[in-house]
């Protein structure tokens, strides 16, 4: 083969690993946005860019590989239940109350479950990983609380928190019967 052979056949190679890279990347994306939601679109916003955002949600799933997240027993699955109504039967009179039971229930069901409970940003990109979804709700909630306890809040803002925790609640206590938390 002569010089020009070859470089033409590397040259070919060489854009065929580019179009294989670029298709492997494209579809790990699409894997990713499909997966994580408007999750994924808040990792890329945060971490300043498309590949850090991924490389950022790639980083969280290889975190909660270590950790062995399980279901509640029966019985744990229905004393959170049970608390569950309590919180819900507090909100009526005093919602502040109840907004901070309800948060710290969240937490002590995550913990339950295996999620390593540390701060509340580690803990929400955890829970990212199974329940990309309703981790919106546990951070909507939680900037609730966080306003509560710098200033005076409304009770709807407080009832908005109740809904964002049930969401996450019921998600988190729930096997594929429905919604487990009405009372």
């Amino acid at each position: 083969m002569d010089t020009t052979t070859i470089m033409v056949i590397l040259a070919v190679v060489a854009v065929l690993a580019i179009i294989v890279a670029f298709t492997i990347q494209r579809r790990r994306s699409a894997k990713l946005r499909e997966r994580y939601g408007a999750e994924y679109s808040r990792a890329v916003v945060e971490a300043g860019g498309r590949r850090k955002g991924e490389a950022e949600l790639a980083g969280r799933e290889k975190r909660m590989e270590a950790f062995s997240i399980r279901p509640l027993s029966i019985l744990d699955r229905e004393r959170y239940v049970g608390s569950w109504r309590i919180v819900q039967e507090e909100f009526v009179d005093d919602p502040a109350k109840a907004v901070l039971h309800a948060d710290q229930l969240v937490e002590d069901v995550m913990s339950a479950q295996g999620y390593p409970m540390t701060d509340f940003e580690q803990a929400a990109a955890d829970l990212s990983v199974d329940h990309p979804v309703v981790v919106q709700n546990y951070r909507a909630a939680h900037e609730i609380v966080r306003r509560r306890r710098e200033s005076r809040i409304g009770t709807e803002d407080l009832r908005q928190a109740m809904i964002h925790y049930r969401t996450l609640f019921d998600e988190l206590v729930d096997q594929g019967s429905g919604s487990v938390a009405t009372a």
